[in-house]
């Protein structure tokens, strides 16, 4: 253990800190996830500091459309002579309550677990989310030498994860009283939330005003929120005896709070790959579970906690490293499935739609789809009959559709070969917007795309081949052809050593341009397609990343010499859409990175011990305990920035470990 309480890697895949009473050792995050979208997050002091945060976000359309319905349950424990308040809140204009200075130590073993000294004896408190169902259970366990009596008073906003919620006569007051079992359903538009305990209910609805969310200062203009309550819990434990206290939404989950705990418990457990495994892949094994929704009706790969939703081009670039990796075959295929199910015309959506929203159809995740595709087949075989009957037809689609013209929205193939991308919808990964204008505009050839196009033309024409379609083979491979020669003419800037970023359609018209920027995107069409690059050029574009955009988190998206770069990620909305893509340093880009150098440098051991160096760089310190996070500053100390949980970071970090030794 560190002595700022961060999690020390040689310790395996588990984290525990010593909190001894000090906030600032509590401040880190935690996060717990129920493989359906459904997720339990906060400081390890239970001090909110974001909206997102609480102990049952619950996913109503799994595994999208998040609700918090408990945010907290306030704790005090009464024993003789004595009263412990246990929460810790953030009000305006004071010191947060007290409630950490009894919180001795914190520990994801692998249940979040919460040790409080509380006099003579000591109270630990564990939290499980039922797998694949909205539900939280929650233990008390206490370790004195007499009874305490716990009082618990659920606090509710029941809004949506992007909202906040004010004192208002909306909540309806009912309450359904059962043995041992309460109902209520402050809100009519979801489900009722359903309370098991072992003790007695005392209702008494309230409203707690102006929590303040400090993180939230950096997002949003309004970071205070009031919060409901339906009543106080009371419980009474024996000494080094449990008690417990569920809350579902819909309905209370099969078995007993015991069984519930002993499910998510064993789950975890089975993500670690063992000792056998370095402590590195432990834990981004250990953090890859989190996203895949193995447990709900679409088996989908979230783009991360607390925010980011269902995006089709995340999910595929991801799936390699949370199913692949970790040696999860089927599981690979059941979620490619459930991808290939969204497909409409050749092409997938940007986003998972909700009930009743516009589907937006996504060339670039489409062309993500051929890279995934490969990275399955490449474990099971094109004699795989998922492979034969399900994905070989899609990709011939979205082959079609791609080389077609009649997308004319997003990216399409142009006379020469090249595939062409066009706003107004986001056609790249750097698809950032700032005042309703895109804030890194690549309306033109963009180098990653010629890349993909190529790649996804060898790779169609080479099944289609084996599958005995000469014709199809034969125009794959004519696609791929053109491709290259295009880009070959067109790509690489003599002034900068480096290839042009982006270019126009056109090289002989008028206004024919290109864009000199030194961006990753070259290294990621290295490392995608090193064929179209011969071995002086692929070392120039080494160099020059090494030198300019390699930093130890992961690779900054502009050089810091460029006048556009931007160094840190703060500010409004605007300004932090600004800085996304011009300097912010990336974690994820690390997975190319390792693709690129190791093909330069087969079997190089300096360059592995470098590697794996940089990747445990990349794991540790960032805000949310055994995560990495979506991006970093791109000026020192390069601080970790915007979603603490991401889907692409940790699983392309994986995945350039080479994935878990030992897994199954």
């Amino acid at each position: 253990m560190t002595r700022s309480g961060s999690h020390d890697l040689r310790h395996g895949p588990w984290p525990e800190v010593s909190i001894d009473g000090e906030l600032d050792r509590a401040e880190r995050e935690f996060l717990h996830t129920n493989g359906a979208g459904a997720y339990a997050m906060s400081t390890l002091a239970l001090k909110h500091t974001r909206r997102h945060h609480g102990l049952l976000v619950a996913s109503l359309e799994s595994p999208i459309d998040r609700w918090v319905i408990l945010s907290h349950a306030e704790t005090t424990v009464t024993v003789p002579g004595r009263v412990f308040k246990l929460s810790t809140h953030q009000f305006p204009g004071v010191a947060p309550t007290l409630g950490y200075r009894n919180l001795k130590t914190f520990a994801q073993d692998p249940l979040p677990r919460w040790s409080y000294r509380l006099g003579k004896g000591v109270l630990e408190r564990t939290l499980a989310l039922a797998r694949g169902t909205n539900a939280v259970v929650l233990r008390y366990r206490w370790l004195g030498n007499s009874a305490a009596r716990i009082s618990l008073m659920p606090l509710m906003p029941m809004r949506r994860v992007e909202r906040l919620a004010r004192e208002h006569g909306g909540m309806k007051q009912k309450v359904t009283l059962r043995p041992n079992a309460v109902e209520v359903q402050p809100v009519l538009s979801i489900p009722p939330i359903v309370f098991s305990h072992r003790g007695v209910f005392m209702g008494s609805p309230d409203w707690w005003r102006r929590f303040e969310y400090t993180e939230d200062l950096r997002r949003y203009p309004d970071f205070q929120e009031d919060m409901w309550t339906p009543g106080t819990f009371e419980m009474s434990v024996e000494p080094d005896g449990d008690t417990y206290l569920v809350a579902a939404l819909g309905a209370l989950p099969d078995g007993t709070p015991e069984e519930i705990m002993e499910e998510a418990r064993r789950h975890l457990l089975a993500q670690d790959p063992g000792p056998e495994a370095s402590p590195i892949q432990r834990t981004l094994s250990v953090a890859a579970d989190s996203f895949a929704c193995d447990a709900s009706p679409r088996p989908v790969i979230v783009a991360g906690y607390p925010w980011l939703g269902v995006s089709f081009r995340d999910w595929l670039i991801a799936l390699p490293g949370i199913t692949l990796a970790r040696g999860r075959l089927a599981e690979a295929k059941h979620s490619l499935a459930e991808a290939l199910r969204w497909m409409r015309g050749g092409l997938l959506p940007r986003e998972l739609p909700s009930a009743g929203a516009r589907r937006v159809p996504s060339p670039d995740a489409t062309l993500w789809l051929f890279e995934a595709a490969r990275a399955v087949a490449e474990r099971c075989g094109l004699e795989d009959p998922f492979v034969q009957r399900m994905l070989f037809p899609s990709l011939v689609r979205a082959f079609l559709r791609l080389k077609s013209r009649r997308i004319r929205k997003g990216a399409w193939v142009n006379d020469a070969g090249s595939m062409f991308t066009e706003a107004p919808e986001p056609g790249t990964w750097m698809d950032a917007r700032a005042a309703g204008l895109p804030v890194t505009p690549r309306n033109g050839l963009a180098i990653e795309h010629q890349a993909l196009w190529f790649s996804a033309c060898k790779l169609l024409s080479a099944w289609a081949r084996f599958y005995g379609h000469e014709q199809l083979a034969r125009g794959a491979e004519a696609s791929r052809a053109r491709v290259a020669e295009a880009f070959r003419a067109r790509f690489w800037c003599n002034e900068t050593d480096y290839p042009f970023d982006c270019t126009s359609s056109e090289p002989a018209s008028a206004d024919s341009w290109a864009d000199p920027a030194i961006r990753p995107n070259a290294l990621l069409a290295l490392a995608l397609a090193p064929e179209l690059f011969e071995s002086w050029q692929a070392d120039a574009i080494i160099a020059r990343v090494k030198v300019e955009l390699l930093t130890p988190h992961g690779l900054r998206t502009l050089a810091a010499d460029d006048r556009g770069f931007i160094g840190y990620y703060e500010g409004d909305a605007d300004q932090r859409e600004r800085a996304l893509h011009h300097g912010s340093v990336w974690p994820y880009l690390l997975g190319f990175w390792a693709r690129a150098l190791r093909a330069q440098n087969p079997g190089d051991r300096e360059v592995e011990a470098e590697l794996v160096g940089l990747i445990e760089s990349a794991v540790q310190g960032g805000a949310l305990l055994g995560h990495v996070a979506q991006l970093a500053d791109g000026e020192e100390p390069h601080r970790w920035r915007a979603c603490p949980a991401q889907a692409w970071s940790t699983a392309m970090l994986l995945e350039a470990l080479g994935g878990a030794h030992g897994a199954q």
